[in-house]
């Protein structure tokens, strides 16, 4: 019998991780009841009652795991660390907030029995904040043109890995994981189908997502995945000294043939000055970026460090 396990990354989730478990282990008994199956909790350091309520849950029922983190390592690597974990023929990541619906778990298995080793859930429309879903359609749009890899629009993730595939992400050894850049890098090779939805309403509680956590997703994913950033700068450097060079010859020309009645003032001294003292910094901000990039990857810190397991000794 093949057996799926399904990852539930959680933080301050108390409103929605009884439901959200309850709810993927009905719909794999009523759906996929000829299936074997795990449901695995990976809190983050929760700070409210979530961890106390997966202890119950865990308690009443073996099939049901946990992972406690020792601290918050961010909506990357601890996803990415339970994907890791588990050993299902294979493993769909579910959002703990209803976000990710659940009627798509068996749409990804009846895919993954048709031979497509990774399915990847890819948001046809949203209930979201309008704003906020047109903000992350740019981005997308932006970083699928610059990325030398062929990423997926509006994919967060939320799919089912077959057990090849992760037992790839645990050879890669990579500190600091994007897995929706990975499943665009190497999905061809897995045979990736591609199943849309629409996004529901968060089911309760406050989105933990905000403009440093988005910030730090789409930085993230143009450090590792473009070039563009670096050789901007190059560009833009020669543009500016160029567009510099005509300027001053413009100047020189009008001075020396209205000597008298030219005066070039200081505002264009004033103007050019602010204008490049503008680029550099934020030149120099994105070269940062690319250099705390290599930074925590050299340093190979571990992805994260585990407090302790739950309902894992009986295997």
């Amino acid at each position: 019998m093949k057996k799926i396990s399904i990852m539930i990354p959680c933080f301050n989730e108390e409103e929605n991780i009884v439901q959200i478990g309850e709810a993927c282990e009905s719909i794999i008994k009523e759906k996929l009841s000829n299936y074997d199956y795990e449901i695995c909790y990976v809190d983050n350091a929760s700070t409210d009652r979530t961890r106390s309520l997966i202890e119950e849950v865990c308690a009443n029922n073996k099939k049901h795991k946990a992972i406690f983190n020792i601290t918050n390592f961010g909506q990357f690597n601890s996803p990415f660390h339970g994907i890791c974990s588990l050993d299902g023929d294979c493993v769909i990541p579910v959002c703990a907030d209803f976000q990710d619906p659940v009627e798509m778990i068996p749409v990804f298995v009846h895919e993954w029995e048709n031979g497509h080793k990774i399915v990847s859930g890819v948001k046809s429309s949203s209930k979201e904040n309008g704003f906020i879903y047109l903000l992350r359609s740019i981005y997308y749009k932006l970083i699928k043109g610059m990325s030398s890899v062929k990423m997926i629009e509006h994919f967060t993730g939320f799919g089912l890995y077959d057990h090849s595939f992760v037992k790839l992400l645990r050879e890669l050894n990579d500190p600091m994981p994007f897995i929706r850049g990975i499943v665009a890098e190497y999905g061809e090779g897995f045979n990736l189908k591609i199943v849309e939805y629409e996004q529901p309403e968060r089911r309760a509680g406050k989105t933990h997502n905000n403009f440093y956590t988005l910030y730090d997703a789409a930085m993230l994913s143009f450090t590792s995945y473009t070039k563009v950033g670096l050789r901007l700068m190059t560009w833009l450097g020669f543009l500016i000294g160029a567009t510099d060079v005509i300027v001053a010859i413009v100047y020189l020309v009008l001075k020396l043939t209205h000597w008298n009645d030219f005066n070039a003032g200081s505002a264009p001294m004033v103007i050019g000055v602010f204008l490049l003292g503008a680029v550099q910094l934020v030149f120099m901000g994105l070269i940062g970026e690319y250099i705390l990039n290599i930074n925590s990857r050299t340093i190979n810190r571990p992805i994260v460090v585990e407090e302790r397991r739950i309902n894992w000794d009986e295997e």
